[in-house]
């Protein structure tokens, strides 16, 4: 079966003509954007027609950025291709150019004091309302053109170099690592996937194997890492947010009090939650906790495996079961090859789903290796794929939309494939599949939930210099203490949790873990609305997706019926999560 991605639909190669000719194009449209903001945005004359012309050139815009999409894709499987390193960084700083007239169009926006008339005088602009009006909301945060000019061209050779140093760093990392009494040479992203295997010796080796590589490269990484939050605090002082956290807020299109509701309960159910890892480190013969080593070990006799080709046909046959669209697009994205699963050097770790929202297609990154961990992992990152699905027909502005909601599709489809393999399962499977599902769910609470308190502390500390790789290790395990109690054995943690997880290192995109506990949450409620209308829910699942780029999440909340700002809410998804683990501790 064919396990690595076909990317022709975007580019042959970077000397393709078809290459060629749109790099040109994005150099004629930057000039002319870049001119047709310094000429029209001087006075507010025609602002309808002003703001249908930005909408005009957003749109093609968005086609010509599936040349960086491409580059990126490229590396992501590659770290090695220079050529693709040359184009991406090629790329970033042309893009940057972009950044001037964009802010100029925010504050004509922004200083516009009949917008709500100009909305309501054209369908096109009604139909861009929401970005509009939070374009005009943001525009208060926005610094003086040269400076955004400045700060977009210098984060290039900043946050973005950092971010590709580490990745660089991690994605070529080979561990020696013993397995079965042969000392072998794999890749980070292999060893790290022996976590999952059957064989407690091979877990541990693998656990001591991965510890023992990274002083190789912690403190190039942790340098990448205080560079990348030091200049986001450097953004969030010149922008004029209170915290990271205030920024990452404004970006999700979430309330404080929304994000508060949610942690609350969360801690709440804490006590609750690490009755599972006790109870596993009982079944797996351990004391004092679940050592790290052994988080997501397969417990019980059966060994759940799957081929490539049995998860695909897995996979297609259960989102057909939900719906037919779902269904679908899964067969199709596997059919034309959109899909890399082949771990391999010079691949990073992990997965993800780029939606490429001008083809109306998507590219899946993953690293599979037969768990049904990995079959779970297939089905997180094409459910984002129908996500992007499902706003395929909608402008490109109208498309983007905020990372806790993007985790709301992809847990969804997750909850389908556990639920489907639950009902076929032999007892000795059900052991193991409850097991996976509830790793699965703890890892986006309990773990997230420590993320986000290693963050906090993370930006707190600094705040007064940067840190070492000594004080960072402390600040994880600290948190990874806090998150976990008496579930995990505390003197067998993972100090470098912060190294091996992409998600702290794009200054863009700080705070990327409690949407993922959001996104898990919020899909437990949508799903319990579907097991009572199997029929009518699958359409209305659909609307709700094709709608999350133009509403807040308390907005798209309101039209699933249910109220995000309440803690009762977020404690009745984690009741859920805890019927689980009582079936688990039944056992």
């Amino acid at each position: 079966m064919h396990m690595r991605w076909n990317l022709d639909e975007l580019y042959t190669a970077f000397d393709s003509p078809a290459y060629e000719r749109d790099f040109a194009r994005l150099k004629a449209a930057v000039v002319a954007f870049t001119a047709w903001a310094n000429e029209a945005l001087g006075d507010a004359d025609n602002a309808e027609a002003k703001l249908l012309a930005y909408i005009d050139t957003t749109t093609e815009l968005s086609r010509l950025s599936l040349m960086l999409h491409y580059a990126s894709l490229v590396m992501s499987v590659d770290a090695a291709n220079t050529e693709a390193i040359k184009q991406y960084d090629l790329l970033c700083t042309l893009w940057s150019d972009l950044t001037k007239p964009d802010v100029r169009f925010q504050k004509f926006v922004g200083a516009l004091p009949d917008l709500d008339a100009l909305l309501a005088a054209s369908p096109r602009l009604a139909e861009h309302s929401f970005v509009l009006k939070e374009m005009q909301a943001k525009s208060g945060y926005m610094l003086a053109d040269d400076v955004e000019d400045a700060l977009a061209k210098m984060r290039i050779t900043g946050s973005d170099a950092w971010e590709n140093l580490r990745d660089t760093l991690t994605s070529t990392l080979m561990i020696e690592v013993c397995i079965k009494d042969e000392v072998k040479t794999e890749p980070l992203s292999v060893v790290r996937n022996m976590a999952y295997d059957a064989d407690a010796e091979t877990r541990e080796n693998a656990y001591e194997a991965e510890l023992a590589a990274y002083p190789r490269v912690d403190k190039s990484v942790a340098a990448a890492l205080n560079s990348v939050k030091g200049e986001a605090l450097t953004q969030v002082r010149l922008r004029g947010y209170s915290s990271p956290l205030q920024m990452s807020l404004v970006s999700a299109r979430m309330e404080q009090k929304t994000l508060d509701a949610m942690l609350e309960a969360i801690r709440a159910f804490l006590p609750s939650l690490r009755r599972y890892f006790k109870k596993k480190a009982e079944m797996l013969g351990h004391e004092n906790g679940l050592p790290f080593y052994d988080l997501f070990a397969p417990v019980g006799e059966a060994d759940i495996r799957f081929t490539y080709e049995e998860a695909i046909d897995f996979i297609v046959n259960q989102f057909t079961s939900f719906s037919q669209h779902l269904g679908d697009y899964a067969k199709r994205a596997f059919e034309n090859h959109w899909v890399d699963a082949e771990p391999r050097e010079g691949k990073r770790g992990g997965a993800f789903c780029d939606n490429l929202h001008a083809l109306g297609q998507s590219r899946f990154m993953a690293n599979f290796s037969g768990s049904f961990s990995d079959v779970s992992t297939l089905a997180h990152e094409l459910g984002h794929g129908f996500h992007g699905e499902c706003l395929k027909h909608v402008s490109s502005l109208n498309s983007e939309y905020s990372m806790p909601i993007a985790e709301t599709a992809s847990t969804f489809c997750e909850t389908i494939i556990a639920n489907a393999a639950m009902q076929t399962a032999s007892s000795a499977e059900r052991i193991a599949l409850l097991d996976n599902d509830i790793m699965e769910m703890t890892q986006v609470v309990v773990d997230i939930y420590s993320r986000f308190l290693f963050e906090s502390s993370f930006f707190e500390a600094r705040e007064n210099g940067p840190l070492s790789v000594e004080e960072i290790n402390a600040l994880m395990l600290a948190a990874q203490k806090e998150a976990y109690g008496d579930g995990l054995d505390e003197n067998v943690l993972h100090p470098y949790m912060w190294l091996c997880k992409p998600h702290y290192y794009s200054a863009g995109l700080n705070y990327y873990n409690f949407p993922y506990a959001y996104g898990m949450l919020f899909s437990k409620g949508l799903y319990a609305a579907y097991m009572q209308d199997r029929t009518g829910f699958p359409l209305k699942y659909e609307e709700l997706l094709a709608a999350t780029g133009c509403n807040t999440l308390e907005a798209i909340g309101d039209l699933a019926g249910i109220n995000v700002r309440e803690k009762a809410f977020w404690l009745s998804s984690l009741r859920q999560v805890e019927k689980t683990i009582d079936a688990f501790c039944a056992i």
